[in-house]
């Protein structure tokens, strides 16, 4: 072997160890920065409130209590306290303030987001220690105790994300050689087992989620597949490489500005504005709406899967074509360079 071709063999696998540790330190980096930026700061942003009654009456306690937030509340004029209160059934508000003459009631739903929910009980206390105004906190939708923080729609939609991601690479990896359509049954009976198995878990073992199970297993599931499909897109175009924009996407933007973890209106404003259109954000208000207002679902969050799960499939269906193999069959790498033999 000549001393040429032995470094050009030996430096090639301390080249590639070297850019899969590079990568991974700034996949991770990221990963911290995002979370860090968005959920460590939670700052209010024009939050959805109601008002109930007329304003001029109500004037007083309601300058007062915007005030203590910073003019970041946004109010709605509701005639009754029961309308205000179906508007937070129905997500549409996060509070109603009701003026009970200088003082007031603030109607809150620590499901509907109990960060959310702190902010603004904060604020009510403070208001009430230091000015004549005293405001009253009823909790419309307590979490239970098997959730007492809100975040287990945000978690189990993590985990969701993660497997869907996580199992593709690994089917590319270790199941080469299977067929487009074998690959496709594989994917649905990944997303499917995993759906069941996510609700099952969160709900009847450790009652954590008490929604409909099947609607919960479907919403789970559903973001299984989004993920699987998109990352299996990925892996046609970038083989080995596929992990980093799945990672990017799902988890850094994803996750973050999925709501879970921090309410939309207290996140910055680049993810508040693209959580509603991503997967996460979707299946995070698809479960926490099953679970704590049931009889109140929103179409929104399912047509946004549904184009996600439309639009994935059409996609890796689309890279297929265009570049002639399956993602369990990715384009084979460079061959290693020949080592002459001495003798």
């Amino acid at each position: 072997m000549s001393a040429r071709n032995y470094r050009a063999l030996a430096a090639q696998p301390y080249r590639n160890a070297l850019v899969v540790t590079s990568v991974a330190v700034l996949l991770g980096s990221l990963f911290a920065a995002s979370y860090a930026l968005a959920l460590a700061r939670p700052t209010p942003h024009h939050i959805p409130a109601g008002l109930v009654g007329s304003s001029h009456g109500a004037l007083p306690v309601m300058v007062a209590f915007e005030r203590s937030l910073d003019g970041e509340l946004a109010f709605r004029p509701y005639a009754s306290e029961a309308s205000a209160a179906r508007a937070i059934d129905e997500q549409d508000i996060y509070a109603a303030l009701v003026p009970h003459g200088k003082d007031a009631q603030l109607l809150l739903s620590s499901a509907s987001g109990a960060s959310v929910v702190r902010v603004l009980e904060h604020a009510a206390s403070e208001l009430s220690a230091g000015s004549p105004v005293q405001i009253a906190v009823v909790d419309l939708h307590p979490l239970p105790a098997g959730d007492p923080q809100g975040l287990v729609a945000f978690y189990v939609t993590l985990a969701a994300t993660l497997i869907g991601i996580v199992t593709m690479i690994q089917l590319s990896v270790n199941a080469r050689g299977l067929s487009l359509r074998a690959w496709l049954a594989f994917t649905l009976l990944a997303a499917a087992s995993m759906g069941l198995a996510l609700a099952f878990v969160t709900g009847p073992l450790i009652g954590a989620l008490s929604g409909p199970f099947l609607e919960l297993a479907a919403a789970l599931g559903a973001e299984v597949l989004v993920a699987a499909l998109v990352t299996s897109m990925l892996i046609v175009l970038l083989a080995r490489w596929a992990i980093v924009p799945a990672w990017l996407l799902f988890v850094v933007l994803g996750n973050t500005s999925s709501g879970g973890a921090v309410a939309p209106p207290l996140l910055p404003g680049l993810y508040r504005f693209i959580g509603r259109f991503l997967p996460p954000g979707a299946t995070v208000e698809t479960v926490r709406t099953a679970v704590y207002f049931r009889h109140y679902q929103h179409a929104a969050p399912m047509l946004i899967e549904a184009a996600w799960l439309i639009g994935g499939l059409l996609a890796l269906l689309l890279a297929v074509r265009l570049r002639g193999t399956g993602p369990a069959m990715p384009a084979d790498p460079p061959a290693a360079p020949q080592v002459a033999l001495a003798g």
